[in-house]
This record gives C-alpha cells, sequence and structure tokens, in this order.
C-alpha cells in the first residue's frame, strides 16, 4: 500500500500569540499526520494548547523532559491524560530515567527519547567536553532509548540511515532540520531535505519555519508534498 506522504509531516506550531496558533491549527490540521505543541506554546498556555490542537489533528507534545526519574515519570503520567500521541525526553537522562518514562505512558502515550539536538554539530560537543562525532553519540543514545522501552528516538536526517539499520523496524524515528530544497537553514546544523530523509528511513518529519514562516502556507504544504510522492522518492534514491 502507497503511505499517505502527509502522514508523515508533523507540523511545529511554535509560537506564543494565540491567533497565530489557532490559526496554524486550522490550516495544518486537517492536512497533515501531527501538529507539534513544544515548550513555547505549551508554557504560555498549558494542556489549553493541546487541547485546541487536539480539535483538528493528533498531537506530539514535545517538552523534552530531563529530571530525576521519578519526577519525569510523573510528568508522563500527567501527560498521558491529555490525550497526545507522542511526549519527548531526553536520552541523556539515562536508562533509568528512559524506563520510568516509558513505564508511565502504560501504552496511553508514546514516549520519544531526544538524542542530541539539532542545532548542535562536532564542535558544540567539543565545547561540552564530548568528544567525537556526533552520529556515534546518536546512535550510543538510540539504542539505549530502544532497550529502555522508548517507542522511538528523535534525531537529526543525518543519523536516521545509520539507526534505521541498527534499530528494530517498529521503532520510530523523528527527524526535525527538515529544510526544504533552497530554504535557509536558520539555527539548525543538521539538516536535509523531506525527500532525503524519507529515503534515509525516517517515519516522521517535522517541519517547521518552512511552512509557518511561509506567506501562503497551504501551497508551501503543497510543494512539500508534491515532492515526496512515490515516483519523485524512488528518482532520488535510485
Amino acid at each position: 500500500m502507497t503511505p499517505n506522504r502527509a502522514d508523515q509531516i508533523a507540523v511545529a506550531l511554535d509560537t506564543s500569540d494565540r491567533d497565530q496558533f489557532r490559526h496554524w491549527c486550522g490550516v495544518f490540521g486537517p492536512r497533515v499526520g501531527l501538529l507539534k505543541v513544544g515548550l513555547e506554546a505549551f508554557v504560555r498556555w498549558g494542556p489549553a494548547a493541546v487541547e485546541e490542537a487536539r480539535a483538528s489533528a493528533r498531537v506530539f507534545l514535545d517538552l523534552k523532559l530531563h529530571d530525576i526519574p521519578n519526577t519525569v515519570a510523573g510528568a508522563v503520567e500527567a501527560v498521558s491524560d491529555l490525550g497526545v500521541d507522542y511526549v519527548t525526553v531526553h536520552a541523556s537522562g539515562g536508562a533509568e530515567m528512559l524506563r520510568a518514562a516509558a513505564e508511565a505512558g502504560q501504552g496511553r502515550v508514546r514516549v520519544l527519547a531526544v538524542t542530541l539536538l539539532t542545532h548542535m554539530d562536532a564542535e558544540s560537543l567539543a565545547g561540552l567536553g564530548v568528544e567525537g562525532p556526533p552520529e556515534v553519540l546518536v546512535s550510543t543514545w538510540a539504542r539505549l532509548a530502544a532497550d529502555s522501552g522508548c517507542a522511538g528516538a528523535v534525531c537529526s536526517p543525518h543519523e536516521v540511515a545509520r539507526l534505521r539499520s541498527e534499530l528494530p523496524r517498529s521503532f520510530v524515528l523523528v527527524t526535525p532540520g527538515i529544510r526544504p530544497a533552497g530554504a535557509p537553514s536558520d539555527d539548525q546544523k543538521r539538516t536535509a531535505t523531506p525527500a532525503e530523509a524519507l529515503a534515509a528511513g525516517a517515519d516522521l518529519l517535522v517541519v517547521g519555519r518552512p511552512l509557518t514562516g511561509s506567506d501562503n502556507p497551504r501551497a508551501a504544504l503543497r510543494r512539500l508534498l508534491a515532492g515526496l510522492s512515490p515516483r519523485k522518492l524512488a528518482r532520488r534514491s535510485g
């Protein structure tokens, strides 16, 4: 069966403007797989932001929780009452924290482990005293997340192919840092086009500013999806 590429898009609703948030929900919610509610909106309006997004789409709550296991477990349990599909925690919290988060989800919310944020590269890691290429660290943390019971991991498009070959097919790979050809990378360093990320094995693409920053968001989404047709993907990967 040919996949519905729109279902593989999560639009990032990164704004503290309530009218803008509501507008984006209406524009993108009926047309994509998920809406991503992040820290900016959630800190501003709390569960009301989730409720508004859920009125038009499934929701990916991107909180990047990182604390002692008991605290993270309590937060995930609270999130599970909000009716979202996914919530994020930081893989760097370690195995005990990841296990606590996955167990707290109790099948009601799927936990995704964020590996290395896409604004970081080898130089950024070296500044933190971490030596070696980013893909090695990402691979280590993603395997840790899988072994700890998490449903998936968030990684840049640069690491997707490696993780897809190392981890079970059921382990969900979510990729931010998605930029259509010719679009600026903004503050992200490890980026790729939507077609490149899907061809590498990504399950879900997080797209924000290339869509929400467009003068014509509907047209921008149509162009993005047109570039993800199975025929075009086969041509690019062949």
